[in-house]
Order: C-alpha cells, then structure tokens, then sequence
C-alpha cells in the first residue's frame, strides 16, 4: 500500500483478519453497584438511556470509567469534550502548555479570551460547563518516563492526543505494559488515522506497526506542515467514540483496525493490522520489559549531539538585522519560506527563493555579497545557510527566530501565524 502523508508512514497490511468483539465492558461490575444519577442526570442522559445499546446500565458504565487523555490541544479538545457530555465520570488531563493563538483554529476547548492561560486550566473551566458532574484531574506535566505508570494506573483508559514520537512510543509501551487500552490518534495537513492498540484484548501495539521511529527532522510537525482546523475534530471524535464503546462493551472496537481518512476526498479507508510476534514489548519474547529514555530511542540526543558537531552557523539578531536594514550597509536579505506564507507577511527589502528552490536558483546570489537569510523562525533559514556553504559562499547569516522575532521584538504589526 502506499504509504499515508502522515506523522507516521502507511500501516502494513497484513491480509483477512477475524476483527475481536467486545463480549463485555472493560469496567468491573461490581463497580456499577454504588452508581447513582440525580434527576438533572437522568435528564441530562435520556438520549442514551433510551437507547437498547444503552439502556441505564451502560450509562452507569460510563459514570464508573475513569479516561487518562494525554494532551489538551487538537486532538484532546473534541476528546474531552465529547467524554465530559457523554457522560464519563473521570477524566485526567495531561498537558503543560499554554494557549496560543495559533491553537485557536482547532483546538476547541480553549478561547480567545483564554490565550496565555494555562490549557488545563482553560479545559478545566470549559468542561465544567459542558458536565459539571465530570471529575476533572488536572496533570500540569509532560508526560515522561519517570511519571507515566503514576499518570496511568488510576485510569481505566488512556488516550493519546499527541503529536511527537517519544510520548507515542513511552504511551504505547506503558499501556501494554499495564494492561490498558491505549486509543491513538494522528492527524497532518488534511490527513488522519484512529485505532485501537491493546495487545491484552488481542490486537497489536503501536510497535507492531512502527518498530522504530523515523528520523529526527525528518516527518514534518503540524506547527511545519499544517492542519486543517476541522480534522482534529473527525479524528478525537473517532477516538472518543472508540473509548465510549470499549466502557460499554458494545459494537467492534477498532482493535486489530486502523481507518484512515482523507478530508480532500471525503473518503474512509480501513487496513487490518496484526500484533508481530517479534515485536519488542508486546511478542512473544519481549526484550523491553521495563520504560526507557523514549527521546533517547527517538535519536532526539544524537540529532542535536550531530548538528552542535557540525561547523557553526553564523547568526544574526531580528535586531541587528534592523539596525544593517537601517544603515548604508550593502547586503542581500533572502527570504527562504513559501509563497503563500510571505503572501502572509514578509519584509519589504527581501527576495523570496523558498527553501526547495534554492539549489537551483543559487546563480541568482552572489558569492561576493553579504547574504543575510530569514524564514518563520529560523530552522529552514539553517539549512539554506548550510546549502549556501557546501556551495562555496562564505557570507552568510542566519536570522535567529525568523519573522516571527521580528514580529516580537521590532514591528508588532507583522502578523504572526
């Protein structure tokens, strides 16, 4: 199969599969026994307590499950919200970030007014008024390997929300680890995947699909590639739906089941997946059986260890650009972002070859020439500097923190995005 443009490439397919069944709920029984609803409640429920698949029994479910969902922006924001109304009796918020405007576009949970705020705290207030019955546990951290079995013990469910490898690979582990079903989400420009990894239930981890993680730099991240603000919220609703079915014990979870969708083409498809009985963690002869440094496993170190080892960019300052933009100083300023960002904003006094173009527009530079390079903020710009010195040019500063810094620290009106 062709491999999907997301955080991930493509799942294998392995061929006809028998899909697992939920006979039962996760949740014990003998916990439904002391659940009781307010008349608010029973109101609040009626849609689903008249429904056959439901009835009052899996509401109680719902009302005794406790559901750890790791990240509060994209993903977990339709997540959480559609758990709180649901009807979920406790869900655990991990996240250590705060609200920016650029999370505005798809990150529902939080508003304008909410910008700067921490994001659990912006969650905490929103759900609250969606269920104020919903036991909010707020996790201002990261979530890493020395707090991960603290986080997930308690929680009957974990839901991943993230969008870097290292919490990807440290969730999976510690959920098979566990016991727990671990429901994943991955979403990129206008492409997303759900599943179910539960290897205690008889589906595969995320180590069946993805043994190792590919390498630093070289999948995009939304903040460099984009979202399209409504797909978030196709894929956390899936994620959520996968969750609300596993408390119940109704209908096919998507265990041993990936579906991935195309917002361009409004098209569902599914591919089947099987555990490896090599895998790592969850074969039959795991040779992990303990947490590890999941930056470590990712190259994250290593990257960072290559590039300080490499001959060191010049740079230059959003300030002491503005200061050479504003003397008789003879320079050539290069702009190395796409068209449609500098259509966005951008400086006056800039030529815009994008980064992709550059090795074949070099003949337009000239070596002699100071040559100063700016992007978004500053990562791309590197990389054109590095392309310009393997070419012989000599001349050469990077912009640190892009237009971004200039937006920040010089012309407050340069919009930032």
């Amino acid at each position: 199969m062709t491999a999907t443009p997301l955080a991930e490439p493509g799942p294998p397919c392995y061929g006809p599969l028998p899909f697992p069944k939920m006979a039962t709920s996760i949740i014990d029984p003998s916990r439904l026994d002391k659940i009781e609803f307010s008349n608010d409640e029973i109101a609040r429920y009626s849609r689903h307590l008249i429904m056959p698949e439901v009835t009052l029994e899996g509401q109680k479910r719902l009302k005794a499950a406790s559901v750890l969902c790791i990240g509060a922006g994209g993903l977990g924001s339709p997540i959480a919200l559609y758990l709180a109304a649901a009807g979920v009796g406790r869900m655990g918020l991990v996240d250590g970030d705060v609200v920016d405007f650029s999370n505005l576009q798809r990150q529902i949970l939080h508003g304008t007014r909410d910008v700067g705020r921490k994001k659990l705290n912006s969650a905490r207030d929103r759900i609250r008024e969606v269920n104020p019955n919903v036991q909010i546990d707020l996790h201002d951290t990261l979530f890493v390997s020395s707090n991960a079995e603290d986080l997930v013990k308690d929680y009957d469910i974990v839901i991943d929300g993230t969008d870097n490898f290292p919490t990807r690979y440290l969730s999976n582990d510690i959920c098979v680890f566990m016991k727990k079903p671990n429901v994943y989400g991955s979403i990129f420009r206008f492409d997303g995947q759900c599943t179910v990894f539960a290897p205690h239930l008889g589906g595969p981890c995320y180590r069946c699909m993805f043994p190792e993680p590919p390498p630093p730099g070289m999948v995009p991240s939304c903040a460099e590639g984009g979202v399209l603000g409504v797909l978030p919220g196709i894929i956390g609703v899936m994620q959520a739906i996968e969750a609300i079915k596993l408390i119940m014990g109704i209908g096919e979870p998507l265990i041993g089941r990936l579906v991935h969708f195309d917002a361009l083409k409004m098209k569902f498809r599914e591919f089947k997946l099987r555990r490896d009985p090599k895998c790592p963690v969850c074969g039959e002869n795991p040779t992990i059986t303990e947490l590890i440094d999941y930056d470590q496993f990712c190259g994250i170190p290593q990257a960072a260890a290559a590039e300080a080892a490499e001959a060191p960019i010049p740079t230059m300052t959003v300030r002491e650009l503005k200061q050479k933009l504003d003397s008789t100083d003879k320079f050539v300023l290069v702009d190395v972002r796409e068209p449609f960002e500098w259509d966005i904003c951008h400086l006056d006094q800039a030529k815009l070859i994008p980064l992709g173009q550059l090795p074949s527009r070099m003949s337009e530079l000239d070596s002699a020439d100071e040559i100063v390079i700016h992007c978004k903020s500053g990562g791309r710009s590197a990389k054109a500097v590095r392309l310009l010195q393997e070419a012989g040019f000599s001349k050469l500063h990077n912009v640190e923190g892009g237009i971004t810094a200039w937006a920040d620290e010089i012309d407050p009106s340069v919009p930032k995005y």
